[in-house]
């Protein structure tokens, strides 16, 4: 059995029809990239598994761990286990670092006893543990987070979900707007929060640097899924990156 099954999803803004029949599978342990042109239908399938409103999921089903959450609110979801740093971050920018990841903290016990029924690892971060996943927020740590850089943020955003206890993370285009060394230590960072155990679904435009690091690829156009198959075989299939990705 699949960590997350997405079944024949049709999923709508109003009445605009953005997922088309679409199906995916996460593998527990994976990093599994979801790629496309921008309006494709990326950030769409990422709220719909994390039951942000909009869209409106009106067929298909999404099972994670065994349990359809298909619908299910965006709060509910994020006690299953499944946690989602949105395009835009989100950070409290008044606060500093530190009072962020607290926050974050706050949120995980008041949480723990539903979690206490589930079979999940739940993997969460101590703050030392965050610090050494992300040295530059122990440097910041008493800056506020309306200050730092664009790619701080994002560190922090992915340090706050961590906070949680999490076995499936969601980014959604943690890439976007950073300089090429700061894509390279955002990179490294989820390369090590995957190997601590934690299944990772990342969206993304940049689709060199993403199939870099991911094990598992899907294309998306129109709402529909184009390719499925091996990051391998992605970069090896020009036609479709080409086609798609404009890579």
């Amino acid at each position: 059995m699949s960590l997350l099954d997405v079944d024949s999803v049709d999923a709508y803004y109003g009445e605009s029809h953005i997922l088309r029949d679409l199906s995916l599978t996460v593998e527990e342990g994976e990093i599994c990239a979801l790629l496309g042109r921008n309006g494709a239908g990326k950030t769409t399938t990422l709220r719909s598994i994390a039951g942000a409103k909009p869209p409106e999921v009106r067929s298909g089903s999404v099972t994670f761990m065994g349990s359809d959450i298909t619908g299910m609110p965006a709060d509910d979801v994020a006690m299953q286990g499944i946690s989602l740093v949105p395009e835009e971050r989100r950070v409290f920018p008044n606060l500093t670092v530190a009072e962020n990841l607290r926050i974050a903290e706050v949120s995980r016990n008041a949480s723990n006893t539903w979690r206490r029924s589930r079979t999940g690892t739940g993997q969460s971060m101590t703050t030392e543990e965050v610090y050494e996943d992300f040295p530059r927020l122990r440097e910041r740590k008493s800056q506020h987070a309306g200050t730092l850089s664009g790619g701080e943020q994002q560190m922090l955003a992915i340090a706050r979900a961590l906070k949680q206890s999490t076995d499936l993370l969601l980014l959604d285009e943690p890439y976007e707007g950073l300089a090429p060394k700061i894509v390279e230590d955002v990179e490294a960072a989820i390369e090590r929060i995957s190997e601590q155990g934690v299944t990772i679904l990342l969206v993304e435009q940049n689709a060199a640097a993403a199939i870099k690091i991911a094990d598992r690829a899907y294309v998306v156009d129109q709402g529909q899924i184009v390719f499925d198959g091996s990051a391998d075989e992605l970069r090896d299939d020009e036609e479709t990156r080409e086609r798609y990705l404009g890579v």
